[in-house]
């Protein structure tokens, strides 16, 4: 019996495989999964199981989970419309591997949260209770890495734009979710949980924007705009038109307080504090 973890090829999925490693689940009884087998040879090369599963095409699911004990299922990166579906076949797939535990990278808030992303993550939570499946909510928050990973831009520029006002967000880093869901896939008692995972500061992105200035020493600017005019400076820089409109909408919806938490659900799991703002911005530059 092995855990499977799909989306290896991303970077939450690969990060779960580390984490694994290093608490000591051997190679070989991780199977690591993605659409594109080749980005992930160097783990084959260390004795990690590599199968190919593309949520589109069932029978590549049924033979990546083939012998399965727990899954690891990382929420989908294709278009949004597509997300539900897809999930839908992975845990039918899960299902009839006969897995004990399916544990599901959902998104905070997801019972209340009126965002178009957030939708796709109720709907699938709904899906994995209809089917009884054995499974545990990690209702990771946003990552920090959204926006480290704009050092660049937002140094090239001199500041960035969104559309999510005042709202709070208790982001956290990759590697802490990582770390979480391997947590949970290698101890017991997690079965029917519902886990708020939030870093344990919260911030505004006017906040970000201090908090980047002063690791910088020269300003970094905030410009809030409405959702319509966001989308539109996302198009212009290159974010596919089908795309831009959701990601407008997740700031909205981080105005509205949706991507806010307080739980120290992350915390307790991987037993430190989560990485802070400040950190992630030092480490990113």
């Amino acid at each position: 019996m092995s855990i499977v973890v799909t989306g290896a090829t991303g970077h939450l999925g690969r990060l779960t495989v580390e984490a694994l490693l290093r608490r000591g689940v051997p190679a070989s009884g991780i199977v690591a999964t993605g659409r594109d087998v080749a980005a992930i040879k160097d783990l084959a090369d260390r004795g990690v199981v590599v199968r190919r599963a593309d949520f589109a095409d069932p029978d590549s699911l049924a033979a990546a989970f083939a012998g399965a004990d727990k899954l690891l299922l990382v929420s989908a990166s294709v278009p949004v419309e597509e997300r539900s579906a897809n999930h839908r076949r992975a845990v039918d797939a899960a299902l009839a591997a006969g897995v004990s535990l399916v544990a599901y990278t959902s998104m905070v808030r997801a019972d209340t949260t009126a965002t178009l992303i957030g939708v796709t993550h109720r709907e699938t939570e709904e899906y994995l209770r209809e089917r009884e499946v054995p499974s545990v909510m990690l209702r990771n928050g946003w990552y920090l890495e959204n926006y480290t990973d704009q050092l660049p831009v937002m140094l090239r520029h001199g500041g960035f734009v969104g559309a999510a006002g005042q709202g709070r967000i208790s982001a956290a880093s990759r590697a802490d979710y990582a770390d979480a869901a391997a947590v949970v896939l290698t101890t017991d008692g997690h079965g029917g949980k519902v886990y708020e995972l939030v870093g344990d500061t919260a911030f505004t992105l006017a906040e970000l924007a201090a908090a980047i200035s002063a690791a910088v020493g020269q300003p970094i600017g905030y410009t809030d705009l409405s959702a319509d005019a966001f989308a539109q400076v996302l198009v212009d820089a290159g974010v596919p038109a089908a795309v831009a409109p959701y990601l407008a909408d997740a700031d909205l919806g981080l105005g509205r307080g949706e991507l806010y938490g307080d739980a120290d659900d992350l915390r307790r799991l991987i037993g430190r504090p989560t990485v802070s703002l400040a950190e992630a911005i030092a480490a990113a530059l």
